[in-house]
């Protein structure tokens, strides 16, 4: 963990800013359970600890980003409608918070989007744009659809009313275990370890974080080390929600100032949490959700053996193909 920025180099978001995020979603989102398992315990070697934000409304944490970030805006602003480019659970997210508060939104999502979290947006009311990921840019693709429409984008990560509201997933599971040693958080484009970091080095200043991504994309890993976000090539991987070829800037300033390391994990390995997840603990959750536990479970953090280890579940909006690949797989 490198020291944090000071002064004029304040950082993208402060725990005032999750605080406030936290009030404005009371009595919005789900305050979602924190799951505990004896046999994912022994499996792990640790006291694991999970924040199953796969039970969120849209299946995901990202309700919480995008609904803090619609609210946050002026009223004025907000009726003029919002973007946002997705490959799935930040679509559902603003489509729903846009629905709440009588917003008109256009999601611009790939082509290969899992197909259950394409229909879910659409089914939030939310007009959607489809774009190749492999040869297109979706933010050129969204900035231009707000210019036309006088629309604000709401980003999926690099946000700081985004990010803040990501933080409360960590502040709620800080709330009912106070005296946890680590907390890990999957990373795709940031928001989600940004804000679990900003919550838990200053309700937790002694955890260590730990952010995990794709053993194939190296966009968190390789941004920490240059100190600089990188562009990486789109891999092909299961985890679909982690498939973003970079970090946001304000993501990797709050990584600096406050996350240890990121890690990565293969597909196999998040399968093998699913598996695990829906056979013993019953719950459903998807690959890029469980990659964080993936990494705990295959012994990818030796150094938490023995500790008292948050793990967030980050979604669960599963294709039921890959689900049922998952559950199939052998031991």
């Amino acid at each position: 963990m490198t020291t944090s920025a000071t002064g004029a180099d304040r950082l993208p978001v402060d725990f005032d800013d999750v605080e406030r995020a936290a009030g404005r979603l009371a009595g919005v989102a789900h305050r979602t359970p924190v799951l505990r398992s004896s046999t994912l315990d022994a499996a792990c070697q640790a006291q694991v600890f999970l924040k199953s934000e796969h039970l969120q409304r849209v299946g995901a944490f990202k309700f919480r980003g995008a609904y803090n970030a619609l609210a946050a805006l002026d009223p004025q602003v907000r009726s003029r409608g919002v973007v946002a480019f997705s490959s799935g659970n930040h679509a559902q997210a603003v489509a729903l918070a846009a629905r709440l508060l009588g917003v008109h939104a256009t999601i611009v999502m790939p082509l290969d989007a899992p197909p259950v979290k394409m229909a879910a947006t659409r089914g939030y009311g939310a007009e959607v744009v489809t774009y190749d990921r492999y040869t297109e840019d979706r933010r050129a693709i969204g900035q231009s659809i707000a210019d036309e429409r006088g629309a604000t984008v709401i980003p999926p990560y690099d946000h700081p009313d985004v990010i803040a509201g990501q933080a409360t997933a960590a502040l709620e599971l800080l709330d009912e275990v106070p005296d946890l040693d680590a907390v890990i958080a999957p990373v795709g484009g940031g928001g989600l370890l940004a804000g679990t970091a900003v919550a838990v080095r200053t309700r937790r200043p002694s955890a260590t974080i730990v952010g995990v991504e794709p053993a194939g994309r190296r966009a968190a890993r390789d941004a920490l080390a240059r100190g600089e976000v990188v562009q990486v090539a789109v891999p092909r991987t299961l985890l679909d929600g982690q498939q973003t070829p970079e970090i946001g800037t304000r993501n990797l300033a709050l990584f600096q100032a406050h996350v240890d390391r990121v890690e990565g994990v293969e597909d196999a390995d998040a399968l093998a949490a699913v598996r695990l997840l829906a056979t013993r603990l019953k719950q459903v959750v998807e690959p890029s959700g469980a990659s964080a536990l993936g990494a705990l479970l295959a012994g990818g953090l030796p150094d938490l053996r023995g500790a008292r280890v948050g793990v967030l579940l980050s979604g669960g909006n599963v294709a039921p193909a890959v689900l049922a690949a998952a559950l199939n797989a052998a031991d």
